[in-house]
């Protein structure tokens, strides 16, 4: 879905979730909710622990998040440490309102903060047809402000 605008109730996530052929359930209204809260990408295990309470298990979960990602209602990243983050596509940040964003990930508590748009400057020589498009994923890793000796 290419509308950039964020939903702000119920109602609006089970229209999002119809609109794309998708059964509005309970869970993936719940996991809509929580991932809007949150601001920011989340793993299945931090989903699960927030949902969990709701009566929901794991493999609901998961099924949920894969298939409003299939559907395109969220965005799956790795960022290179072979978990994936879930969150809502073309949801605005508050730093940026780019559909894929830059994203910094802590090396050391494993932590995911997304980063303002950026522009990557053009070199000399031909870049990727991919590059050129903005069909990238850009990473920052390092240690956040927690983690970093003081």
């Amino acid at each position: 879905m290419s509308d950039s605008s964020e939903p702000t109730a119920d109602t609006d996530w089970r229209a999002r979730i119809r609109a794309v052929g998708l059964r509005a359930t309970a869970p993936r209204v719940a996991v809509l909710r929580l991932l809007q809260e949150m601001g920011r990408p989340a793993t299945h295990a931090e989903v699960t622990e927030t949902l969990a309470a709701g009566g929901w298990d794991r493999a609901t979960l998961y099924r949920n998040l894969t298939d409003l990602a299939e559907a395109g209602v969220l965005t799956r990243t790795d960022l290179g440490d072979h978990v994936w983050r879930y969150e809502i596509a073309g949801a605005p940040h508050s730093a940026h309102d780019a559909v894929t964003h830059p994203h910094f990930l802590c090396t050391s508590c494993g932590d995911v903060t997304c980063l303002p748009e950026i522009a990557l400057p053009a070199g000399p020589g031909k870049l990727p047809t991919s590059v050129r498009q903005g069909k990238v994923e850009v990473q920052v890793r390092g240690l956040c402000d927690d983690c970093e000796p003081g």
